[in-house]
């Protein structure tokens, strides 16, 4: 079954968030496919990030629901969706500046941790093979982003290229089955844009991982997407592959700029 075929894993339900008398997002509705990479565009101010928001429990909808693998999550506060696996980046980098890369993606493993505080304390049976599980699976993610060289500087001394990395393996240490990209490959190089897409892909090709990117990347969103959601002050005004979103003159209207005759 391909992506597109494939029953969702994310549903976005009639959505809206009111900001006083502000409409930030407005009876948004849109499916991700399970095991597809979708993207969500739209020029600045489009209600992409606040829809992010909505979907991650960071905001909570005036309307609407967040449909996850069949269940109603949208009343779950933000620290439950890790144990459901839900992931997310953000456009500003959280990432903790004077630990090391290592120590860093370790925390998004505490997710799955599940030692009482006696056992915990103490260091012994499951808190101690909880520990070594949880050291080997980021020293996978380590190697899956190919940067072991970096595994133990901290991450305040690296690249910002390096640092969205990190944060890209923090999230992956929370064993997503929904990955949530905001604005990924943003202040990044060409170099770097293309070795983050390189790794989306193997996220879903590999490791079999759904992603839905805000991103403003549009040869990235063209490249690698399998759908693309477009929206515009705050309505969803366009959905589908990505020749057929970017043949679409509402699209082009609104974002991609208007067709020059010829």
């Amino acid at each position: 079954m391909t992506a597109s075929k494939a029953s969702p894993l994310l549903e976005v339900q009639g959505l809206s968030k009111t900001f006083g008398g502000l409409k930030a997002v407005s009876d948004v509705s849109f499916a991700v496919p399970t095991g597809a990479i979708c993207s969500l565009i739209g020029p600045n101010g489009a209600g992409k990030t606040t829809t992010f928001n909505l979907i991650s429990a960071v905001l909570k909808p005036t309307s609407g629901r967040v449909i996850y693998g069949g269940k109603d999550i949208t009343d779950r506060p933000t620290y439950a969706l890790a144990g459901l696996g839900i992931a997310r980046t953000f456009q500003n980098l959280a990432v903790f500046k004077h630990e090391t890369v290592i120590n860093n993606i370790l925390v998004g493993t505490h997710a799955h941790l599940k030692t009482d505080p006696i056992s915990a304390t103490w260091f012994f049976g499951r808190a101690r093979r909880e520990e070594i599980r949880a050291r080997e699976r980021a020293e996978e993610i380590i190697e899956f982003l190919e940067i072991e060289d970096i595994r133990n500087a901290p991450v305040g001394t690296l690249s910002y290229g390096m640092q969205k990395r990190v944060e890209l393996g923090r999230a992956l240490a929370i064993q997503p089955r929904l990955l949530l990209l905001d604005e990924m490959v943003s202040g990044m190089n060409q170099e770097e844009r293309e070795d983050i897409a390189r790794l989306v892909l193997d996220l879903k090709e590999e490791l079999g991982v759904t992603i839905l990117m805000v991103e403003h990347d549009m040869g990235i969103v063209m490249d690698i997407s399998d759908r693309v959601f477009v929206m515009n002050y705050g309505v969803k005004i366009a959905e589908g592959t990505p020749a057929e979103v970017s043949a679409d003159q509402a699209v082009i209207d609104a974002y991609l700029g208007r067709r020059h005759a010829a």
